[in-house]
């Protein structure tokens, strides 16, 4: 019989925490058993003390059991379960194709996804912009959306590792957020509760990542591969780029409208285009779906040049309870904003930098996002045509186009847009796509 007390006292003193200690110490915090205090003081003594790998991963497992777990073996389905995280950045819509886009290339994508979190958009967040559409299913629907549509994206049920819920609650008003060891593993409970034969990790670098640094980022994307496969899941990570806005748009409706025109091929920003395509193509290697990264790409090409990959996506948003015609009459369906107004630059030249997190925290000041858990979102409002680095810009090209609710907060926003971007006499030097490839041999 454990204490939690004495498993808080141990990790305080920075001795390692056995499998068995973990999972009773979180079998408790589902149970409530163990107290919000109690939480927060193992959580404390975990941001001071790190975890080992065995910990990590016992402490990954013991939240992913702590609810349901899929099992897609009795479904007969065919290919492989595939699924794919971001740590979330600005601008960063490219769930909504990845999903369509393996499916169209016979893979199987149970997405567990979240709302936005500070400056970061959330994938449910922008799927509720689509009217009627639901983000929470039951475990049957979820099932034959799989097996019919081969993509679903839903919400945290009450059901799939709650003791994440409770922990992260307590961390969000601790500062223990930032914690290696606690994001692996809130990160990875509920994908690894997903029944996943393999998984691919989209880590930010820049001034829009979780992390601040390039080392930070690269040390998080380490931990959650080594976490993931000693966990039993074939898992890798890119870190890519995130110190830009990394499609055309930022908001809500906006970038679904844009995730359509990528999919028909009417609009592909060459920067989203790039880490789209990175990243699926490392979900079916990693998946055993394609040979090679040249093999994959041409499935996903074939996939969006022959409207599979939009059709995939039209039948999930009608299987979700969307407009069957989404595809074909999105712009009827989206929310449009009040005023639409570009915003010039107070001078002339090159972008230089690009403050990522803060163009973020404009979308939410728009009311794109939320400042409080209870605030409802205005889908509508946003950012579009945005600049990017090393574009000239002057009185006549636009820095981006600010969807607003009213001139005042249009006012606001075309400010902090100004004040996020920095010009120069000189185009900056170009920063790669995709940084880094990780797998878990660290190579």
């Amino acid at each position: 019989m454990f204490l939690a007390q004495e498993i808080i006292r141990k990790k305080r003193d920075g001795e390692p925490l056995s499998a068995e200690e973990i999972r009773f110490f979180v079998n408790g915090v589902r149970d409530n058993t163990v107290s919000e205090g109690q939480i927060a003081a193992l959580a404390m003594t975990i941001y001071f003390h790190d975890m080992n790998l065995q910990e990590r991963v016992a402490l990954t497992l013991a939240m992913r059991d702590s609810g349901h777990t899929l099992d897609w073996r009795r479904e007969a389905l065919g290919g492989p379960v595939v699924d794919k995280h971001s740590t979330g950045g600005v601008g960063d819509v490219t769930s909504l194709m990845l999903g369509p886009m393996i499916a169209a290339c016979g893979g199987f994508v149970p997405m567990v996804s979240g709302r936005g979190l500070g400056h970061t958009g959330g994938t449910l967040d922008k799927l509720e912009a689509i009217p009627g559409l639901a983000i929470f299913l039951d475990d049957d629907a979820f099932r034959a959306q799989i097996k019919q549509v081969g993509v679903a994206i839903m919400g945290q049920t009450h059901s799939l590792a709650p003791a994440d819920k409770r922990i992260y609650a307590t961390r969000d008003i601790t500062a223990t957020v930032d914690s290696i060891p606690l994001i692996t593993a809130s990160i990875l409970a509920k994908k690894l509760a997903e029944g996943l034969d393999a998984l691919v990790m989209d880590v930010k670098v820049g001034s829009g990542a979780l992390m601040p640094t390039l080392a930070g980022s690269e040390a998080l994307a380490q931990a959650i591969v080594g976490v993931a496969n000693g966990a039993g899941c074939r898992t890798t990570a890119l870190l890519t780029d995130m110190n830009q806005v990394l499609a055309s748009s930022a908001g809500n409706a906006l970038e679904v409208r844009e995730a359509v025109r990528f999919l028909t091929n009417d609009e592909r920003n060459p920067r989203l285009f790039e880490v789209t395509l990175a990243l699926c193509s490392e979900m079916l290697t990693t998946a055993g779906l394609a040979q090679s990264e040249d093999a994959a790409r041409a499935a996903l090409v074939r996939a969006l040049d022959s409207g599979e990959a939009a059709e995939r996506f039209g039948r999930m948003v009608a299987a979700q309870g969307g407009p069957a015609d989404f595809v074909q009459r999105y712009d009827r369906y989206l929310p449009a904003a009040t005023l639409s107004k570009p915003v010039f630059p107070a001078g002339a030249g090159y972008i230089r930098s690009m403050d990522t997190r803060a163009l973020g925290m404009t979308v939410v000041a728009l009311g794109g996002g939320r400042q409080r858990a209870s605030d409802a979102i205005d889908y509508s409002v946003g950012l579009t045509e945005m600049a990017r680095l090393g574009d000239f810009v002057d009185a006549s090209t636009p820095l981006a186009v600010v969807h607003a609710a009213s001139e005042e907060s249009w006012l606001r926003a075309a400010k902090a847009v100004r004040a996020a971007i920095q010009l120069g006499a000189v185009a900056p030097q170009a920063l790669p796509v995709v940084y880094r490839r990780i797998t878990a041999a660290a190579d």
